[in-house]
């Protein structure tokens, strides 16, 4: 399992009603467990905005950092608007606690948009780019 797939199953786990998840394989074994917890509440969601359905699917960050466009600030970014990139090619870096972690593009695709600045900082669940599937 890699690190996004692992912060997107805990995530998941924070949002629902369950108390405890164990998932084992013959790697591993994630056990999560939390305090007592209550169904969510149902909240109306508001109405979505016009450009909101027009946005896609996205690369969200993993972690949260330093969002980096580039390898260094002197070279040209991964990845630009436009730019059709393989599965698995690294699309930016995220530097966490002096670490920098490469986040790959999650399949054969096409960046329609950039939506961090070099620099800026991302939260974990941030959408980072704006892509459309090959």
């Amino acid at each position: 399992m890699t690190n996004p797939e692992l912060f997107e199953v805990m995530d998941r786990f924070e949002r629902s009603a369950l108390r405890s998840l164990k998932l084992s394989t013959p790697e591993y074994t994630l056990e999560l467990e939390s305090g007592e917890r209550t169904a969510p509440a149902s909240v109306p969601s508001p109405a979505p905005a016009p450009e909101a359905e027009e946005t896609g699917k996205t690369i969200n960050a993993p972690l949260v950092g330093t969002f980096y466009a580039a390898p260094a600030p002197a070279q040209p970014p991964f990845v630009t608007a436009g730019a059709r990139v393989s599965k698995g090619e690294t699309v930016c870096l995220i530097e966490a606690m002096k670490m920098m972690s490469q986040i790959a593009a999650p399949c054969d695709c096409v960046i329609e948009e950039v939506l961090k600045a070099d620099g800026q900082m991302a939260a974990f669940g941030d959408p980072l780019f704006r892509y459309t599937p090959c």
